[in-house]
């Protein structure tokens, strides 16, 4: 599980987020056997949606975020909700590039220059709202600060991280995340600009001390709520038979003729459902009944 600490700062004027998705990370390294450039890429992405779940207001309300960039990665997408349970998955898992000039790892070969993310967010309105901006560095704390700048007219700064171990799995993964409140001063922008800059290591931060390490060095006296996000799948078996029944008795029932059975498999958590001829039809009885 993971850890979230939120609280506001500078005279209410500033809203502070601190993230520890460490447990997050390792459980999609695990799940999807990821390169240590996957890992970098697909754990930022999922801290970053870590974040985003945590300002989802209502039961039921969700979200997904995808990034369509030009990297050897491919598509990242990544999905949360309300119940800070976060999945999310790469489309090249075994991504691999040479170390930077830094000896960091190259995100941006990873996920792309070009391209877009797109984030969509069922909060209970009649049609979902979708907001999409234009990726600005691949190194994603830019590319995600400048959506909700652009997209949601929220000034935002974020640092995000993950270190890989030797081991391949995660030694440390989180971020900060500051935005701004209505009517905040430019005094207020100015401390939380300087405050940001103290995040660039933030993978080694929680590595270290974890969040209350970063609480003691930088925020000692404030007063945080905590949460508790998960990586967690919420595939099922009903869930994929509503799937394979939206496709249409005629689409399944030439499916499960041609092959005998009907396999499906989860990209988010690998597990693997299997149905019958039989099965099969009993679903499509069922669902006529």
């Amino acid at each position: 599980m993971g850890r979230v600490l939120k609280t506001l700062i500078y005279d209410g004027e500033i809203s502070l987020s601190l993230l520890d998705t460490t447990d997050i990370v390792q459980k999609a390294i695990e799940l999807h056997k990821l390169s240590p450039l996957s890992a970098a890429a697909l754990g930022r992405s999922l801290t970053a949606c870590t974040f985003m779940a945590t300002t989802l207001k209502n039961d039921g309300d969700k979200l997904s975020v995808t990034i369509s960039g030009d990297g050897i990665g491919g598509n990242i997408v990544v999905c949360g909700n309300s119940k800070l349970e976060i999945r999310g998955l790469i489309d090249n898992p075994s991504a691999n590039l040479p170390l930077k000039s830094n000896g960091k790892l190259d995100v941006a070969g990873c996920v792309g220059t070009s391209g877009r993310i797109t984030v969509i967010k069922d909060i209970g309105l009649k049609e979902p709202y979708t907001g999409s901006c234009r990726i600005v560095s691949g190194e994603l704390a830019e590319d995600f600060s400048a959506y909700y700048t652009y997209s949601e007219q929220q000034p935002t700064a974020m640092a995000l991280g993950v270190k890989i171990g030797v081991d391949y799995n995660c030694a440390g993964a989180g971020g900060v995340v500051i935005q701004t409140m209505p009517g905040c001063s430019e005094e207020s922008i100015a401390k939380a600009e300087k405050l940001i800059s103290n995040f660039t290591a933030v993978s080694s931060m929680i590595e270290n001390g974890g969040l209350d390490g970063i609480v003691n060095e930088f925020f000692k006296g404030e007063k945080f709520d905590e949460y508790t996000p998960v990586y967690k799948c919420i595939c099922s078996r009903a869930y994929i038979e509503s799937i394979l029944l939206s496709m249409g008795e005629k689409e399944l029932l030439a499916a499960v003729e041609d092959q005998g059975k009907i396999e499906v498999e989860c990209h988010f958590c690998d597990k693997k459902y299997l149905f019958s001829k039989q099965e099969v039809l009993n679903m499509i009885k069922e669902a006529k009944s």
